[in-house]
């Protein structure tokens, strides 16, 4: 599998402002990542020069190259380093044969891929997640503590209630559909899938109907079916160090002004509760879920370069 070979990625970032579309000059280099029998891809822009590393996580939401077409690139175009990962069941990554995939997984890879990273050079790396891969940095970072920083889109903190009923589908799935997956997880019925559209608020993924419609029907990103037990591991993941207790390095939340899915309120639940480092908020104008604005994109990218360099001591 290749993003070459891909339609999806190229009709949704057909809504994104001209600048920020990727021609064939403009391409990442695409890697595949042998991880515990799943081959990963990777989306690169190697620059070994470049004076810090960026790691991109996407949400349940989207996948790698989408994260590369929003921040990826334009932060490559800056003389950052850049690698989207697409996790396991999303985009063209391949999982293993049989393999039961869980958000343990993902934190784990996440883990694994900087020490990969870290055991090439010993630049800074800096982490960045959408979504749900905002908290996804957040539990990749307190179990590696071996990053720089984390920019966040939303930190979601699903061991909330109010977390889970504010971005469940409805009040029914977050009140009783979230507590089954928990009971059913771990049982021969793990293995079910049903869509992630069912299950959250992807409807509000981003406020253009038509890009909504065509980012729907992408099973490797918004249009993704995933299984009982992943979707319980996610809602009920509990960290290795509480925000109360994270000492690992700075944070920085790019909250879209227009999100309709995941309000700043949300994030303000579990950003308020971490105290040993600095964190900071950037309010990206005109902008969705999954930002495709201006000048939100602007704003982000410049946002997340200010905040590379001071915590690179760049």
């Amino acid at each position: 599998m290749s993003y070459k070979f891909q339609a999806a990625w190229k009709q949704i970032q057909q809504f994104l402002p001209k600048e920020l579309q990727l021609g064939e000059g403009d391409l990442p280099q695409e890697e595949w990542w042998e991880w515990r029998k799943h081959s990963i891809h990777l989306d690169c822009y190697r620059n070994p020069s470049a004076p810090a590393k960026v790691i991109l996580f996407h949400g349940v939401g989207t996948n790698g190259r989408q994260m590369t077409t929003i921040l990826g690139a334009p932060l490559a175009k800056l003389g950052y380093e850049t690698i989207a990962i697409d996790m396991p069941e999303y985009g063209v990554t391949k999982v293993a044969p049989g393999a039961l995939v869980t958000y343990d997984d993902w934190v784990q890879a996440g883990c694994d891929l900087i020490n990969a990273e870290l055991a090439k050079d010993n630049r800074p790396i800096v982490l960045y997640g959408l979504s749900a891969g905002g908290m996804l940095a957040y539990h990749v970072a307190a179990k590696s503590k071996k990053v720089k920083g984390i920019v966040g889109m939303t930190f979601l903190d699903q061991n909330v209630q109010q977390v889970r009923d504010e971005t469940s589908f409805n009040r029914l799935k977050s009140r009783l559909g979230i507590p089954i997956t928990g009971i059913f997880g771990n049982t021969i019925f793990g293995r079910i899938r049903f869509p992630m559209s069912l299950a959250s608020k992807m409807y509000a993924l981003v406020n253009n109907t038509k890009a909504l419609t065509t980012c729907l029907v992408d099973k490797t990103s918004a249009g993704k079916w995933v299984t009982v037990k992943f979707l319980s591991s996610y809602m009920y993941y509990k960290p290795v160090v509480e925000p109360e207790q994270f000492t690992v390095c700075p944070i920085l939340l790019t909250q879209p002004a227009e999100d309709r899915w995941t309000p700043i309120h949300l994030s303000e639940i579990f950003l308020k509760r971490i105290r040993k480092v600095p964190v900071n908020k950037v309010m990206l104008k005109n902008a969705g879920h999954y930002p495709l604005e201006q000048p939100g994109l602007t704003q982000l990218r410049d946002a997340t370069r200010d905040f590379i360099n001071k915590c690179c001591n760049l």
